[in-house]
């Protein structure tokens, strides 16, 4: 099997001669001879193998091995080392390597090692590619996006898929939690389970625990029947559990023993209630800080991320936005049974310019308003990108550009929501998607604010 090996090694005459080595087994040979050539010819034409020296004159193989896990992790990586320092080949392994080779270098051993490697890169992929195409059709969520930071989270994703780990996706509201956790579902072996997802921020403390864990016939005044809780529902699944640092402590604590033990008790019950269930949490807020200020639960922290991933901010990949504005263009059309719309080369640069503080919601939903409003068959920047909160009407008036039309309460209603909007988008921006911080400078409790960001589409 013909591959591109990355060759480093800093000695010419040993390196031609593993170089005419690969060359006489078919394959593709780029050369480096420190750690900085290495990594250029990473990111120029990635390989199928990486094999390098451990010591070099600039940087280190391990340097090295960093990058191609940067890269790609499931990337195989030997390296190679003299006799006499087969600790520091154990300490590359450690790290990621898949095998070493000691100096000097039989033809026959590197034959067969290269082999090896590029077999269990090729069941690697064929794994990957059944994963998704099982995955696709069990209906996995489309996630669009070429960026390298979103490629790092996707191959998060595919690692923690192929065990029952707890995974705590951490990331701003908007980004698209929920669409990242469902997609971890239907890459793993639960995917024929059901997915149960319940926000904790969207139900009130006293109807929480009876959402989570369901209750007993007469447990309180109304309970007039059984009813079963989002965690029996899960049951061989998996349960999202959304914006997980709004859960009051005292709920934090039957949630750590459901973790630790698997049982659980109906509110008004007695019997033991055992599930078997992935848990995949999300937060669009700091826990860490939560913890340090006692409104959340150290060994719950610990329990809930044992895999954490964080999705990245819009704003911090820019080169998605187009590719994500062009999807949703190519959708809305279609569910709107319009001609597919044209985006200018102006609207994108806008969009790319233009900070997100809601997120791919924020976008999402600034793109169904332009297809609804769409007279044309292009959209322009107007036409997406929110106008600046001090931008004023073609006379320098800011009352020009507000609708007044209707009823006064139908005006009111009008220009206090977008007075909202604008306010809390720019405590957001200003906080970094904190909205603990955020619901602080604004003199909201975060539920409160929580609710207002839902009913304004700012984020999920």
């Amino acid at each position: 099997m013909a591959a591109l090996v990355l060759l480093v090694e800093d000695k010419d005459s040993l390196r031609t001669m593993l170089r005419l080595a690969l060359e006489a087994e078919g394959h593709a040979v780029v050369e480096a001879r420190g750690q900085a050539e290495a990594v250029q010819a990473l990111g120029q034409s990635p390989p199928a193998l990486v094999l390098t020296d451990l010591r070099l004159p600039d940087g280190d193989g391990f340097g090295v091995l960093r990058a191609a896990k940067e890269s790609d992790p499931d990337l195989p990586v030997v390296v190679m080392t003299a006799y006499g320092s087969i600790q520091d080949a154990v300490a590359a392994m450690k790290q990621g390597a898949l095998d070493f080779l000691a100096k000097p270098v039989e033809p026959d051993h590197l034959r067969l090692l290269v082999e090896r490697a590029l077999e269990r890169r090729r069941l690697l992929t064929e794994n990957l590619l059944l994963r998704e195409e099982l995955a696709e059709r069990r209906g996995m969520p489309v996630i669009i996006g070429e960026s390298a930071s979103l490629r790092q989270v996707s191959a998060a994703l595919h690692r923690a898929a192929g065990t029952d780990t707890t995974v705590l996706l951490e990331g701003e509201s908007g980004t698209g939690k929920e669409l990242f956790a469902r997609a971890l579902h239907a890459l793993g072996a639960r995917a024929d389970g059901p997915f149960v997802a319940i926000n904790c921020a969207a139900i009130p403390d006293h109807l929480l625990e009876s959402e989570l864990f369901g209750y007993e016939k007469g447990a309180f005044t109304g309970a007039d029947g059984r009813k079963i809780g989002k965690f029996e529902l899960a049951h061989q699944g998996t349960f999202f559990l959304d914006e997980v640092g709004e859960l009051p402590l005292a709920l934090q604590a039957k949630l750590l023993r459901v973790l630790e033990q698997r049982t659980f008790e109906r509110v008004g019950g007695t019997a033991s209630i055992r599930v078997n269930v992935r848990l995949v949490a999300a937060t669009n807020c700091n826990l860490r800080g939560a913890v340090a200020s006692r409104r959340f639960r150290e060994d719950l922290f610990f329990r809930l991320s044992v895999f954490p991933i964080t999705v990245p901010p819009l704003r911090d990949r820019p080169e998605d936005v187009p590719v994500l504005a062009r999807h949703f263009v190519a959708r809305f059309c279609r569910e709107m049974k319009k001609p597919v719309l044209e985006l200018s080369q102006e609207a994108e640069e806008a969009l790319r310019r233009y900070h997100w503080p809601g997120n791919v919601r924020e976008l999402q939903n600034a793109v169904e308003r332009a297809v609804i409003l769409a007279e044309g068959t292009v959209l322009l920047p107007h036409n997406l990108v929110p106008a600046a909160p001090d931008s004023a009407g073609p006379d320098g008036d800011p009352w020009a550009s507000i609708d007044l039309s209707g009823t006064l309460a139908d005006a009111s209603a009008r220009v206090q929501a977008e007075v909202e909007r604008r306010k809390i988008v720019a405590a957001l921006r200003e906080a970094r998607g904190d909205r603990a911080a955020a619901s602080s400078a604004l003199g909201l409790q975060p539920r409160a604010l929580s609710a207002r960001i839902a009913q304004l589409g700012l984020g999920q």
